[in-house]
């Protein structure tokens, strides 16, 4: 244990300035993944983009800060977690600014990848800073939760926020909300945390780290080019080929390298494992879902950016004020099975809106709600199954896979909703005046989009529910109250 853990705070209240600045990382991490895609309509109508430049627009955030989590992941643990997360501040700061020079839709990417950038160089530090500012678990736990409620009020308030703004403002300004975030979070962090003592000098694998994030990306630009090229063109598939090469010489490479930027044995332990499973689906149906649903209220029935806000609202009730339930119930069920349960009614949320959100709202607004219930459930036990199962020296690298499979499967969820509506949409979808023929046709790529996101979310929940199956068994067994 250092001296700073031994002299540590001994309440939240006594280290309010840091977790202001800490809570301030999770607020623009949530905030930017779902303020900006209720403009999306907007956007696309003032920069002129195409279907697939408006995916990007929401994409590129996620696939850079998935892409790069890991990376400066290692780099915090050596050269010093609050200094990567002040430089990474600043460069947010200064993105977000940049919005304001921004004329066209690549512009606009290229400003949105710089974000990812600087998500990318915070957020892996800011779970360690936060369990390194207290000695004790209970004040650990605690100041976790406080952190990471902000961060679901950012989720939640994101798509309404972004609608009322832009009844009064321009789409430009929901970009500019993240200036003050950054230097509340940089003050924060700059005095209220203090430099880092236990940093290490093993030789980074920064070969593993390139490798690693060309397989994230290029797995995510391939549906592009499938549709852009036409499953006729050979670009698509030398795409396809050249992402399973890397990816395997990232496999390779993490097998061989004497301190690999991910150990895959660590990876192979149970909690681990079901873990990012069950927070990879929860980031796939939150991603993909928010994205089909803010384009049928807006683009398909015709709602106005305020309404479509209004629409999301079951969600935001759910996530804002469902932590005291969340809670008690965590306690009630335990973490193995609060986790199972809460990644099986995410994919209930996902087949409801699937089978019938083009029935009207009440199934969309009950779709929100059950996949809204599903995250706030395994947000609460799936971080804490992955730091528990991982030794007590890889807990930093732990956080970044956790948050690395949620931004990875959200830019995912993203790119698989995007691509159906670009494969079975024809024409400009931000344009208005849609015929009867684009109306069925974008009706019908919800309904496939829906059904592709809760087969995937499936699958990662059944894969970790029978992952667990043996711990299940001897929890039973050792429990007389359940073996009776």
């Amino acid at each position: 244990m250092t001296t700073s853990q031994l002299t540590g705070p001994r309440s939240l209240r006594e280290a309010w300035v840091a977790l202001a600045g800490l809570s301030a990382v999770f607020l623009f991490e949530m905030l930017d993944n779902s303020i900006l895609n209720v403009a999306l309509p907007t956007i696309g109508r003032d920069l002129q983009a195409s279907t697939t430049a408006l995916q990007w627009v929401s994409n590129s955030y996620a696939v850079v800060f998935g892409g790069l989590m890991l990376v400066f992941g290692a780099v915090a643990d050596r050269f010093g977690r609050r200094r990567v997360m002040l430089v990474g501040l600043a460069l947010l700061g200064l993105a977000s600014l940049a919005t304001v020079f921004v004329t066209s839709v690549g512009e606009l990417i290229a400003v949105r990848s710089l974000m990812g950038v600087a998500a990318a160089m915070t957020t892996p530090g800011s779970i360690a800073l936060a369990f390194r500012l207290f000695s004790g678990d209970d004040l650990r736990v605690r100041a976790m939760t406080f952190i990471s409620t902000v961060g679901l009020v950012g989720l939640a308030i994101g798509p309404p926020l972004g609608g009322f703004v832009l009844t009064v403002a321009p789409w430009q300004v929901l970009l500019l909300i993240n200036v003050p975030i950054s230097v509340l979070a940089f003050v924060g962090i700059a005095r209220g945390i203090g430099a880092d003592t236990d940093l290490h000098r093993d030789p980074a694998d920064f070969l593993g780290g390139v490798l690693g994030t060309a397989t994230i990306v290029l797995a995510l630009v391939v549906p592009t080019f499938f549709v852009e090229q036409g499953a006729q063109s050979w670009l698509p598939w030398a795409a396809t080929a050249l992402t399973v090469v890397i990816g395997v010489l990232f496999v390779v490479r993490a097998r061989s390298a004497s301190h690999p930027l991910l150990d895959l044995k660590l990876l192979a332990r149970p909690l681990v494992a079901t873990g990012l499973a069950y927070k990879a689906a929860t980031g796939l149906a939150a991603a993909g879902l928010t994205y089909l649903v803010t384009l049928q209220l807006q683009l398909d029935w015709q709602w106005s950016p305020a309404l479509a806000a209004a629409g999301m609202l079951p969600q935001v009730v759910v996530l804002i004020a469902g932590g005291p339930f969340v809670n008690r119930f965590v306690r009630w069920a335990g973490l193995d099975r609060a986790a199972w349960l809460g990644g099986a009614v995410t994919v209930a949320g996902l087949a409801v809106y699937a089978l019938f959100g083009r029935l009207g709202y009440l199934p969309v607004a009950l779709a929100l709600v059950l996949v809204a219930i599903g995250i706030r459930v395994v947000g609460a036990v799936a971080g804490v199954n992955v730091l528990k199962g991982l030794p007590e020296n890889r807990t930093s690298i732990g956080a970044a896979l956790v948050d690395t499979a949620s931004q990875v499967t959200s830019a995912a969820g993203v790119a698989v909703s995007g691509t159906v509506l670009a494969l079975m949409f024809t024409g400009g979808i931000a344009q208005p005046n849609w015929t009867a023929h684009q109306a069925a046709q974008f009706e019908n790529a919800v309904t496939v989009g829906g059904l592709l996101l809760t087969f995937v979310a499936t699958a990662l929940v059944g894969w970790a529910y029978l992952k667990t199956a043996p711990r299940r068994a001897r929890t039973r067994t050792s429990d007389p109250h359940l073996a009776s």
